[in-house]
């Protein structure tokens, strides 16, 4: 196999190893800030390197987090056969493509304004720790809905060059769902977290108390999304996502239960994917319309 056929391999499994295609999850919400923040079309321009700023910050930031916690994938049942654990990719491979990745982030921010530039260092520095939080705080899981409550906020600044409140909440409450999601996710991981002192809300209060927590988190999602509307004086479309996105919530949260994680992937991933983008293409019509 030639150099081009060997790249395109590898690429392949980078992509599926990073789960490329959950980019879903976070891309609608940031297209959702950015044609809130316009009121309507954004330009060709702002959309393009938004969506270049998200693909490279989503990109970077799954690739560190299977950098940091290789040796615990390792370990663990459930993601022992990822690429890393398994020798399929290098360090050195995913260490450049996560600063390839960086490096798109970077010059997105570039081409965008000058507060995108302003903010970037924190952004990339909640990228990079959320990794780590696991070792040290089961709040880890409101960490990463702070990375990818960035989405939403830094399209809105990408569009305005200024932090509004509505942006704000809006990253607030998809702060909230990613968050809640994220606490269901990590019931599978339930004896493993607690065998090897990994942090996360069912490791210290038991899987029924933390579905109870995610189901409390998504509650204040809708609330937050609610109040977007609110603020923004948007109609009847925009609001109608919103009560789509509470009944998806509903059923996600139907389809797992402490002593049952069977349907877990579907609440995770389709009902998610769900979600956002439901939601964008309510507010999407509501703009345009």
């Amino acid at each position: 196999m030639g150099f081009p056929g060997v790249f395109y391999r590898k690429l392949n499994i980078f992509l599926e190893m990073i789960k490329f295609e959950h980019t879903i999850f976070a891309l609608p919400f940031a297209y959702l800030g950015a044609f809130l923040a316009a009121g309507g079309m954004p330009t060709g321009h702002q959309m393009f390197w938004i969506t270049v700023a998200m693909v490279g910050a989503r990109t970077a930031a799954m690739s560190l987090n299977r950098l940091i916690d290789r040796h615990i994938d390792a370990l663990n049942p459930r993601t022992a056969d990822r690429a890393l654990p398994r020798g399929i990719l290098s360090v050195f491979e995913v260490w450049l493509y996560t600063l390839l990745s960086l490096g798109l982030l970077v010059l997105a921010a570039f081409q965008l304004n000058e507060l995108c530039l302003r903010l970037l260092p924190p952004a990339v520095f909640v990228l990079v720790i959320y990794s780590y939080t696991k070792r040290w705080t089961w709040a880890c899981h409101l960490v990463l809905g702070l990375a990818l409550s960035l989405a939403p906020m830094g399209a809105w600044v990408a569009v305005r060059a200024s932090l509004d409140i509505p942006a704000v909440v809006l990253g607030l409450g998809m702060g909230l769902w990613v968050a809640g999601f994220d606490i269901i996710y990590a019931c599978q991981d339930y004896d493993f977290d607690r065998q090897y002192g990994i942090h996360s809300i069912p490791a210290r209060f038991g899987k029924g108390k933390a579905l109870w927590v995610a189901r409390a988190f998504h509650c204040l999602a809708v609330l937050c999304l609610a109040l977007v509307g609110v603020l923004l004086q948007l109609g009847t479309l925009y609001f109608a996502g919103v009560i789509a996105a509470a009944v998806i919530l509903v059923y996600e949260h139907r389809l797992v239960s402490p002593d049952d994680l069977s349907r877990i992937n579907i609440a995770f991933f389709q009902m998610n994917g769900y979600l956002s983008t439901l939601m964008f293409t309510f507010t999407l019509l509501e703009v345009l319309l």
